[in-house]
């Protein structure tokens, strides 16, 4: 069984019920979620022996989430506890042309303290495939980002296999850097890189030409990525792959998803899936990450492993949550086309 490591922050989500304004909301729906703490869910799904390593305060909030997550079958052996609270973020669910709004509580969080050797990385990582991190961690403080590089310069030295979502949040990049100036250091030791358009041209410059996110209207030409997947490639040398999620907003209720993954030589792009009922978006790219993953470990061909991760996070978007609570058999009937909703009997 395959062993990958995600570090980051898991936090407290608290989402207005139905698709209320945060003005009318008078309670809210509490989960848990974050982006690599999403990708180990996945994979724990799918089989994967998925470690996920944060810091978290010793409080009761924090032990409701450790529960959860084991209760997925995430191994939490690599947790430090310290610090003073969980990071909370609200969301309201948006609907047709109103969009979905985040609003973050993560100042001070326990992982937004945390710093380089807290975290036994050597042992951390021993016998691990993969280790996974996203641009969200970096933003979150110079600790933060300072422990995810020692973690990634660890990886290296063990031979263990790096991907990053790139996952650009200007809502978090507070605290006097910007991702242009801490990025680029860490996905230097990186083998495998997941963004999309806004990512790659916000934390370094590069973009697609001739292609404008407003002006889609649900449909994207996909070969115009490869540009930018050799940008990215040219930039870091280390990377062997680069992969894009392409998501067409038709509006907030109705979207186009899909992605390619770039080899160096070929551009393989996944099946189009048109979704036309979003139950809940967050955590989508996460759920294509976590199925991307499985995929480069589980099949013989990258046709085969971008497939399983856009009809992977295809799923993801009909599920309440953060979490992409599906089976590999369930993701597998709709790689072969399986898609009619109809009931299992």
């Amino acid at each position: 069984m395959a062993k990958v490591v995600t570090f980051g922050e898991v936090m407290l989500r608290l989402s207005t019920p139905g698709f209320l304004r945060f003005s009318q909301a008078r309670q809210f729906d509490a989960t848990f979620g974050g982006g690599e703490a999403n990708v180990a869910v996945s994979l724990a799904n799918y089989g994967v022996d998925a470690h996920f390593v944060t810091r978290l305060p010793d409080n009761d909030i924090a032990k409701m989430c450790t529960s959860e997550l084991r209760g997925f079958g995430v191994n939490l052996d690599g947790v430090v506890y310290g610090g003073e609270r969980v990071g909370i973020y609200y969301l309201e669910t948006g609907a047709v042309a109103r969009g979905s709004k985040v609003v973050y509580d993560r100042a001070h969080s326990s992982i937004s303290d945390i710093k380089p050797g807290m975290v036994n990385w050597r042992e951390v990582l021993k016998g691990a495939d993969w280790f996974h991190w996203t641009g969200i961690t970096p933003a979150l403080s110079q600790g933060a980002a300072d422990a995810c590089l020692e973690a990634i310069k660890v990886a290296n030295e063990l031979g263990v296999k790096v991907s990053c979502d790139l996952n650009y949040r200007k809502k978090l990049w507070q605290y006097g850097k910007t991702a242009a100036e801490v990025m680029p250091a860490l996905v230097e030791g990186c083998d495998l890189i997941l963004g999309n358009e806004e990512d790659a041209e916000k934390e370094f410059g590069i973009k697609p030409e001739g292609f404008d996110a407003e002006k889609t209207g649900g449909e994207i030409d996909q070969t115009r990525f490869e540009s930018v997947c050799r940008q990215l490639m040219k930039r870091f040398p280390r990377c062997k792959k680069v992969a894009i999620t392409l998501r067409g907003s038709i509006n907030a209720n109705h979207n186009t998803w899909g992605g390619v993954l770039f080899d160096g030589n070929t551009l393989w792009q996944s099946r189009r899936y048109d979704i036309t009922h979003i139950v809940d978006r967050v955590g989508g790219g996460d759920s294509f990450m976590g199925g991307l993953l499985y995929g480069l470990l589980s099949y013989c061909t990258d046709q085969e492993a971008i497939e399983f991760a856009a009809a992977a996070s295809a799923l993801k978007h009909t599920i309440f949550g953060d979490y992409n609570r599906v089976t590999v058999a369930e993701v597998e009937a709709l790689m072969k086309g399986g898609g009619s909703g109809r009931v299992s009997r």
